[in-house]
């Protein structure tokens, strides 16, 4: 089943466990630890991660440790970016605003 990039990522344990392994690939147990769920749990969210091509399962001997997929994150990252823009905009005219009244005479 192939799954929505934005369906895996809504969820807040797959997000925590993205943050985890973009810093080092790592094993369904070591990612079990940081959370308070089994680990079918997590491997439930590994699963849905690796059918949406974020993660990357690699077998060492008897263990797989799951990998980011740093290039499928793009894809969130296009997304957002079109509302980026006008994210700015709005700060930088809230910042003139601010600043205007801070400094009424400037």
């Amino acid at each position: 089943m192939r799954r929505d990039i934005f369906q895996a990522i809504a969820d807040p344990t797959r997000r925590a466990i993205i943050a985890l392994i973009a810093l080092q690939a790592m094993t369904p147990n070591a990612i079990a630890e940081h959370f308070q769920t089994s680990r079918q749990a997590v491997s439930k969210h590994l699963r849905v991660l690796t059918e949406c091509e974020l993660v990357t399962p690699e077998p060492h001997g008897r263990e797989i440790y799951y990998s980011l997929h740093l290039e499928r994150l793009q894809e969130v990252d296009h997304w957002l970016g079109q509302y980026r823009t006008l994210w700015e905009t709005r700060f930088n005219q809230l910042d003139n605003v601010l600043s205007t009244l801070k400094n009424p005479k400037t």
